[in-house]
C-alpha cells in the first residue's frame, strides 16, 4: 500500500513539474559572434559589456573569479586597467600592528564584489544571495540565450498571477515559478553611456553584459577552439593518408595473390 501511495505521489510531483515547466517561456534564440565550431569573440562588445557590468550589475553581483588585470586581455590598456583597479578600495593587512586597513587596488587584485559575505548580501536583499556572475553563463542551460532573455523579460504579471512581496514577474525565470527577487536591472535607453558611441538600448546593453560574461566564464574559448580545429584538420588528413595506405596494401596483396 505504501509503495502505490509513493507511486501516486511521484505522478501528481511530475505532473505538476510539467504544468510549471511549460508555464516557463522557452529563451530568445539570438546570434552570439561566439557560437559555432569557428565562433570568435566581439572584444568591442565585451569592453561595453563590462561598462553595463561595472555601473549597473555590480550594485549586486560579483565577478570574483576575474582579476583587474585579466581585462587586459578584451583591449584595455596597461594604464586603463591601473587607474581602474586604483578607483576600487582593497581590504589588505593585517600591518605591523595587526590591524587591518584599506588601499588602493592594484591590477593584481580580484575585482572585489558588493558584499563582504554572504549574510550581508542577503540582508540588503530580502534575503536572497544575488549569485556571482564569473561562471553564470556556463552554470545555466543555453546560458547566453538564457540570461539575455531573462535580462530583457521582465513584465506586469498576468491577470490572476499572484506575485510574492518583493518579488519580480519575468516569465523566463525557471528557478522560482516565474517571478524573482532581482529588480530590472535595465530600465531604460541610455542608462550607460558607451564611450564608442553605441546606442545603449535596453537590448544593446544585454546582449553587451552577455558577451562579457561569456568570455567571462570562458576566456580560453578562442584558443580551445582553434586548437580543436587544428586537430580536426590533422585527423582529416591523417584518415586520408591511411585510406591511400590501406588501399595500396590491400592492392598488393591481391596482386601477389593472384600473381600465385
Amino acid at each position: 500500500m505504501k509503495s502505490i501511495k509513493g507511486i501516486v505521489i511521484l505522478i501528481i510531483l511530475f505532473f505538476n513539474n510539467v504544468e510549471a515547466s511549460e508555464d516557463i517561456m522557452p529563451p530568445k534564440k539570438m546570434h552570439w559572434a561566439f557560437d559555432s565550431v569557428t565562433g570568435k569573440f566581439d572584444y568591442e562588445s565585451i569592453q561595453r559589456g563590462f561598462k553595463v557590468y561595472k555601473e549597473v550589475c555590480s550594485a549586486c553581483h560579483a565577478v570574483k573569479h576575474l582579476n583587474f588585470r585579466n581585462l587586459e586581455v578584451i583591449g584595455f590598456s596597461a594604464d586603463q586597467v591601473k587607474s581602474l583597479a586604483a578607483g576600487y578600495d582593497i581590504q589588505d593587512g593585517p600591518n605591523d600592528e595587526g590591524q587591518m586597513f584599506k588601499r588602493p587596488g592594484r591590477p593584481s587584485d580580484p575585482i572585489p564584489g558588493p558584499y563582504a559575505n554572504d549574510k550581508e548580501a542577503r540582508a540588503s536583499n530580502n534575503g536572497a544571495l544575488p549569485p556571482d556572475l564569473s561562471l553564470i553563463i556556463k552554470a545555466r542551460e543555453n546560458g547566453a540565450n538564457y540570461v539575455y532573455s531573462l535580462l530583457t523579460g521582465f513584465q506586469t504579471p498576468p491577470e490572476g498571477f499572484k506575485l510574492g512581496e518583493n518579488m519580480h514577474y519575468n516569465p523566463y525565470f525557471a528557478g522560482g515559478g516565474r517571478q524573482l527577487a532581482m529588480t530590472p536591472p535595465l530600465v531604460s535607453k541610455g542608462q550607460v553611456e558607451f564611450d564608442d558611441g553605441t546606442e545603449a538600448t535596453i537590448d544593446q546593453m544585454a546582449h553587451d553584459v552577455v558577451n562579457f560574461l561569456q568570455w567571462a566564464a570562458e576566456p580560453e574559448m578562442e584558443e580551445r577552439k582553434s586548437i580543436g580545429l587544428r586537430v580536426l584538420v590533422f585527423v582529416g588528413i591523417l584518415g586520408v593518408m591511411m585510406w591511400f595506405a590501406n588501399k595500396a596494401v590491400w592492392s598488393n596483396i591481391k596482386k601477389n595473390k593472384q600473381d600465385n
